[in-house]
């Protein structure tokens, strides 16, 4: 699968490519075990700007790519439309791993569940030395 992932609702898309039309501003973020397979996508609402998230939605794959999956993708756009949402933020390509730092393993150390994500930059996929 492509690391640019295509909205399959019309509307979705549309707000995508218009870019910031104001708050509140929903960030979709996808994450898995490697650059190529999402396994869990995040959506934050900001209702204004320097706030936090709130709500913030999260998915979970087990078997496939949550980014073709239609039923995840139903249930995403209804969750942004239930908040009217002006704005729609999507990261390019999958930022990390689907585990939680501090949560399923300990702070400060790589996910043992993900060893692709132990050496690379999230953002530029270039070896930290």
């Amino acid at each position: 699968m492509s690391s640019r992932w295509k909205p399959s609702s019309p509307w979705l898309g549309r707000k995508v490519k218009q870019g910031f039309r104001g708050y509140p501003a929903a960030t979709i973020a996808f994450y898995g075990p490697t650059a190529e397979l999402a396994t869990k996508v995040v959506v934050g609402i900001f209702k204004q700007e320097h706030g936090d998230a709130d709500p913030l939605e999260k998915w979970f794959s087990q078997n496939s790519d949550i980014r073709s999956n239609d039923d995840f993708a139903e249930e995403l756009v209804a969750f942004i439309k239930l908040h009217h949402v002006k704005s729609v933020v999507v990261t390019d390509g999958i930022i990390g791993c689907p585990h939680e730092e501090g949560i399923d393993y300990p702070e400060g150390k790589s996910c043992p569940e993900c060893p692709y994500w132990a050496g690379p930059d999230r953002w530029t996929r270039e070896r930290i030395q």
